[in-house]
């Protein structure tokens, strides 16, 4: 049983094989969504990042926030980059015209906790503005290719944040 005493979930069949064969496309519509997540998150807190399938290798990590109505602690995978000791993401929603929920929360409460790189942590969520944002969308970016096609697919402005450890 990993750390934490939850059990890790276990996938079957099908889903097992177009988590090891499919590409990330193939998955979003043909798996279920809450089981591919669930074995992303059980992944990134075994192994520091996924292992297997189309996510293999890739910078996730679990992002909690708390709810901005709810007060509850909220979880979310998402890609990120590095800038110098901060972590960056962005709430892209892959180009979506509207922000994911997760963005959401961290305005309204900016403590999150992170899980990354097989360690947990409390950090301060920052929105960036104006030059800072532009440099840091454009590193993004550049080392996440899928990134760069979201802006031509949505009207907003789609904000980049970085995480700093909590001191």
């Amino acid at each position: 049983m990993p750390a934490g005493g939850n059990p890790r979930p276990t996938l079957v069949g099908s889903l097992r094989t177009q988590l090891e064969t499919g590409t990330a496309e193939e998955l979003m519509t043909t798996v279920d969504y809450n089981a591919f997540t669930r074995q992303l998150m059980a992944e990134i807190r075994e192994n520091g990042r996924p292992t297997s399938g189309p996510m293999a290798g890739r910078p996730l990590m679990i992002l909690t926030t708390k709810g901005a109505k709810s007060g509850e602690p909220r979880s979310a995978v998402v890609t990120y980059t590095r800038d110098g000791d901060r972590y960056v993401i962005a709430a892209s929603k892959g180009g979506a015209p509207t922000h994911p929920a997760w963005y959401f929360n961290l305005l309204a409460n900016p403590q999150v906790r992170v899980e990354a790189d097989k360690e947990t942590f409390e950090a301060t969520a920052t929105v960036t503005q104006g030059a800072d944002r532009e440099r840091l969308w454009d590193q993004h970016a550049a080392e996440r290719p899928e990134f760069r096609d979201y802006p031509q697919k949505t009207s907003r402005v789609i904000p980049v944040i970085v995480l700093e450890r909590a001191s």
